[in-house]
C-alpha cells in the first residue's frame, strides 16, 4: 500500500496568505488568512512581516487540528530568485539569503519559502518550492527584443502553466517531455508560452508585453509610447500605472471586474462587446505566433487561469486558434494543488528535487 504523504502549501500575496494541507493529492483543508492593511503598515520591509504571518498560519494549524510534526513536506511560493530552469527545488541557505535580502526584488512570494522552510525544520522534514514566476528555459533566438540593451526576459505564470501541462500530456497518454503545447494564463496579467518536450522555450513577459488584460496594457506602439513619456504630461510613476494597474481593460471600460463587463455585454454594450472580443484577438495572436515558435508542431492549446471561467471569451479565442491544434481549458489558477503536486512528485520518486546554487 503507498504511503499517503501529508504536505502543507503556503502562498503570501499582498494582503493575505493561502494556506492548504493535503494528503496525497487531495485538498483536505484550505484558508485564505487575511492582513487588515493597519497590520501590515507597521512593517517597513515585506520581510518584517514574517512573524505576523507565520502566526497566523500556526494558528490555522492548531484550529484545523493538523500536527505539523506529522506533515511530510512543506511547500512555499517560489519568490523573486535568480532565473531558474523549471522543478521542484530543495529550499536551502542560498535560497534564503537571497530571499531575506531580495537580491532579486521585494515581494510577498518572497516569504513563502522562509516561512514554510521554519515549519519544516520544526518537524526535521523537507522543504520545496515548485515553478516559481523567474523560470527561465529560452532559447537564445527568444531573448532578442530588437535592441540590445532591451534582453526579453522570462517572466510568467509558471507555476499553473507547468501544472496544466503536465496534466494535459498525462491525459493523453504521454509525458511533458514527450510534447508540444501552447499554454495561454488568462488572469489579471496575460502570459501565453510554447512548452516544447518539458521546456517553455518562448513566453511573453505578462508585465510588459503581449496581450492586454484586465489591468494591464500589454505590448504598445512604442513611438506613441515615448512621446506619451516625453510630453510632460505624466509622471514616471503615472506612466507605469497606466501600463499596469490601469491599463488594458480598465483604461477601455473603466473596470477590470470581468462579471461587470459580461453584464453590460448582455445589455447591449457594444463598446465593452468590442474591448472584451480585442483582448481574445489579442491573445489568439500570440498563440498563433507560438505555433510559428513550434514550426506548427502543436499536440494541444491550454487555456488556464482565473479568465478561463469566461465562456464567452474561450469561445472566441478557441474559434481562431482551433485551425492549429485541439483546444483543452482548465479554469483557474490552481497554484495551491500545482505546489502539492510539485512536492508529491518528488516524495513519490516521480521527480528529483533541483538544488539552488
Amino acid at each position: 500500500m503507498q504511503k499517503i504523504y501529508k504536505i502543507l502549501t503556503i502562498n503570501p500575496g499582498s494582503t493575505s496568505t493561502k494556506v492548504a494541507f493535503f494528503q496525497g493529492l487531495e485538498c483536505i483543508s484550505s484558508r485564505t488568512l487575511q492582513h487588515s492593511s493597519g497590520e501590515l503598515e507597521q512593517y517597513s520591509s515585506i520581510m518584517d512581516q514574517y512573524f505576523l504571518r507565520k502566526q497566523a498560519i500556526m494558528e490555522y494549524l492548531s484550529e484545523q487540528n493538523i500536527d505539523y510534526k506529522l506533515l511530510d513536506a512543506v511547500v512555499g511560493r517560489g519568490g523573486l530568485l535568480k532565473p531558474l530552469k523549471g522543478g521542484t527545488y530543495h529550499v536551502n541557505h542560498a535560497m534564503l539569503e537571497d530571499l531575506k535580502n531580495a537580491r532579486y526584488g521585494q515581494h510577498a512570494s518572497n516569504l513563502g519559502a522562509v516561512i514554510a522552510y521554519e515549519i519544516a525544520s520544526l518537524a526535521n522534514i523537507p522543504c520545496f518550492i515548485v515553478n516559481p514566476v523567474v523560470v527561465d528555459e529560452f532559447e537564445p533566438l527568444a531573448r532578442y527584443s530588437g535592441l540590445p540593451d532591451i534582453p526579453r526576459k522570462s517572466a510568467f505564470h509558471a507555476l499553473n502553466q507547468k501544472a496544466v501541462a503536465m496534466r494535459a500530456a498525462k491525459e493523453t497518454g504521454k509525458r511533458y517531455d514527450e510534447v508540444n503545447l501552447i499554454v495561454a494564463h488568462l488572469g489579471g496579467g496575460i502570459s501565453v508560452a510554447a512548452h516544447c518536450k518539458g521546456k517553455v522555450i518562448d513566453v511573453n513577459n505578462g508585465l510588459e508585453e503581449g496581450p492586454f488584460s484586465p489591468e494591464r496594457s500589454g505590448s504598445l506602439p512604442v513611438i506613441q509610447l515615448v512621446d506619451m513619456c516625453f510630453s510632460g504630461q505624466y509622471s514616471k510613476d503615472e506612466i507605469k500605472k497606466k501600463l499596469v494597474g490601469k491599463g488594458g481593460l480598465a483604461a477601455y471600460l473603466g473596470t477590470s471586474d470581468g462579471k461587470e463587463i459580461e453584464q453590460r455585454i448582455d445589455r447591449g454594450d457594444e463598446q465593452a462587446r468590442l474591448a472584451l472580443e480585442a483582448m481574445a484577438y489579442q491573445i489568439a495572436k500570440e498563440i498563433a505566433s507560438c505555433s510559428a515558435v513550434l514550426y506548427g508542431n502543436v499536440d494541444n492549446i491550454i487555456i488556464t487561469g482565473g479568465l478561463a471561467r469566461d465562456q464567452r471569451l474561450v469561445t472566441w479565442i478557441t474559434e481562431r486558434v482551433k485551425f492549429i491544434a485541439p483546444v483543452k481549458v482548465y479554469p483557474g489558477e490552481n497554484e495551491m494543488s500545482a505546489m502539492a503536486e510539485g512536492a508529491y512528485r518528488v516524495l513519490t520518486g516521480e521527480e528529483k528535487a533541483l538544488h539552488y546554487e
